[in-house]
């Protein structure tokens, strides 16, 4: 039984639980029969106030807002106090504390990447028997959007505000050299050599952009090559196999052949940006939850186009779930459940993705009449949504925050200083078997 140290570190000591480490080849469903939901609570129209602590953005904020006084509506006897608890990882650090503390909020969000870490230490509510009580249509989300809130056999969420990570184009410039962004690897040399311009062997034009800074961006990457980060058991990493370094050797080559920019660094997000905005770069992968960022800055028609793949095709999912704390009490749960269903309900589903600019997650919703007026205004999602069931959950680890950090650092050395991706990548696995022993 090993303590988890990205947990540890978060609660500084202070949690007292008994965690359980799980790697990635343990994750089969439980056996564990769901105990029933009060079905008595259902109905039950006594008065409750509950928290919902979030991370939403002052942009999000009529969002939300429209969607909790809608939910007063349909349930009055309900107050849900929406508490700001600042990015994720301080909320995440605050759920750690009010855990220890044993005063949790009724409902939260979390980061998508944390949830295995949490639901695993028995910080977050199973849902299932909600789900099965009020027989909620799960087949109506993307199959892989809602994997990314399971974890162990277990729906622990759901998700709330999805983004994925896309290539944004100039379509304007990509018009006028009669390219089209790549679909396949094997098409990105050709795509390079014609998007590319140099003037005295320097180059004024990159081809793409990829963010260096985080793993959710080249994970996809590694994965469409061939390789995984972990070994099939789970208990190794695998990160230095020749499939899994073909990405990074590719970056590298592309880096050297001045067709490639790779952001990492202080300031390396807005950097990219404006460099693409200028003209600078002709295609630069970034969260589609920015799409409206580039289309409301550009003076040239914005396009979208999902990533490209080789032996796989896929991107994998972010933003943030909406889940229960196991720690409220059984009235506060049921509170709870109501209002995580109508805010990932498919009535509001187009409203919401609109109002806060993510993605809409339910499929009756973009199939319908609502669905198709939202196509309208937004044509460049469709790339996203034609690839739908490829967006898929990053990989479901209670380490993964800790040891994805040290492969991180490989590409940072790789963007600064231009150092031999092979070896370096060879050097992290060592001390990421190290991080993978004590789970």
């Amino acid at each position: 039984m090993a303590l988890k140290k990205w947990m540890s570190s978060i609660a500084a000591g202070a949690l007292a639980l008994s965690l359980t480490a799980c790697s990635g080849a343990e994750m089969t469903n439980s056996t564990e029969p769901a105990k029933a939901a009060d079905a008595g609570l259902k109905d039950d129209k006594t008065p409750i106030t509950i928290q919902y602590w979030h991370s939403h953005a002052e942009a999000q904020l009529g969002g939300l807002n429209y969607m909790i006084e809608e939910f007063k509506k349909k349930y009055p006897h309900i107050t849900v106090e929406p508490v700001f608890q600042g990015a994720y990882t301080e909320l995440h650090k605050k759920l750690q504390a009010a855990v220890a503390a044993g005063d949790v909020p009724a409902v939260t969000n979390v980061e998508v990447s944390a949830l295995p870490n949490f639901a695993d230490s028995g910080v977050f509510a199973d849902m299932t028997p909600w789900i099965q009580r009020d027989k909620t249509q799960l087949d109506d989300f993307s199959k892989g959007m809602l994997q990314a809130y399971a974890y162990n056999g277990k729906q622990y969420g759901f998700p709330l505000i999805v983004s994925t990570s896309v290539f944004v184009y100039n379509k304007t410039m990509l018009d006028e050299l009669g390219v089209q962004p790549p679909q396949k690897w094997e098409e990105i040399d050709a795509f390079n050599a014609k998007v590319t311009k140099k003037e005295n062997g320097k180059t004024t034009r990159y081809a793409f952009s990829v963010p260096g800074w985080d793993t959710w961006y080249y994970d996809p990457w590694l994965v469409n090559g061939g390789g995984s980060i972990l070994t099939e058991d789970g208990k190794k990493a695998a990160v230095d196999t020749p499939e899994s370094l073909r990405y990074i050797q590719n970056f590298q080559k592309w880096k050297n052949d001045g067709h490639l920019h790779i952001g990492y660094g202080k300031g390396a997000s807005d950097n990219m940006r404006q460099m693409f905005l200028k003209g600078e770069i002709g295609m630069v992968q970034h969260t589609s939850a920015l799409l409206k960022m580039y289309r409301e800055n550009a003076k040239f028609e914005v396009g979208v186009s999902f990533l490209p793949g080789d032996k796989e095709r896929t991107s994998n999912i972010g933003g943030a779930g909406i889940v229960m704390m196991e720690g409220a009490d059984e009235k506060e749960k049921e509170a709870a459940w109501k209002f995580v269903e109508f805010m990932t309900s498919s009535e509001h589903n187009i409203k919401w993705a609109e109002s806060v600019g993510y993605l809409p997650t339910r499929k009756s919703a973009i199939s319908s009449a609502e669905g198709a007026e939202y196509f309208k205004r937004w044509p460049q999602y469709k790339a996203v949504f034609d690839n739908f069931d490829r967006v898929t959950p990053r990989l479901q680890h209670p380490g993964y925050p800790e040891f994805s950090a040290v492969y991180k650092e490989v590409m940072g050395e790789l963007a600064l200083n231009n150092t031999d991706p092979v070896p370096a990548m060879k050097a992290a696995v060592k001390k990421m078997n190290d991080i993978l022993a004590d789970y």
